[in-house]
């Protein structure tokens, strides 16, 4: 996939040293948006459903959990939490999800976090040959095969939107 230029965030760094193929597409972000994931794609063009957004859930136990989801949907957090053994999920804490990851809220990507959560991602990125989500800041998306996305973040897919 053409257009590859770092921009020097830990999700390109991740994806150039796995030599994964990825396309970056920057776009304005408007320091008033709140819906980062709307503002995307409407920036971008691109079908909300083919753009995906970045949570963070916790665990009963303490852990943390990465899912990976349509813009043009929820998270499903009783899904989630089937599809990783757990009783249940919650949100976490939009600072917890800042300081685990090392990336604001809006730019968190699935791809380079600080540290190594469990990751799901929504089954329904399958029907694209390529997805985008965030690059690691607000304002930059990467695009790239839902394969790769899966490989290299080591995401399990599952039915975890609605």
């Amino acid at each position: 996939m053409g257009g590859r230029r770092s921009s020097g965030t830990p999700a390109t760094v991740a994806l150039d040293r796995a030599k994964v193929a990825y396309r970056l597409h920057p776009y304005d972000h408007q320091d008033t948006a709140t819906h980062y994931g709307e503002e995307a794609a409407a920036a971008l063009g691109v079908p909300k459903e083919r753009l995906f957004k970045t949570l963070l859930a916790e665990l009963p136990t303490g852990e943390l959990v990465t899912a990976i989801v349509p813009v043009a949907g929820m998270l499903d957090l009783k899904a989630l939490a089937v599809a990783v053994g757990a009783k249940k999920a919650a949100l976490a804490d939009p600072r917890q999800a800042e300081r685990a990851t090392g990336m604001v809220v809006g730019g968190i990507s699935p791809i380079g976090q600080r540290l190594r959560h469990r990751i799901v991602l929504d089954e329904s990125a399958r029907a694209f040959d390529t997805v985008f989500c965030s690059a690691g800041r607000r304002g930059l998306q990467l695009e790239l095969s839902p394969e790769d996305l899966a490989r290299v973040t080591g995401a399990v897919l599952a039915p975890i939107a609605r």
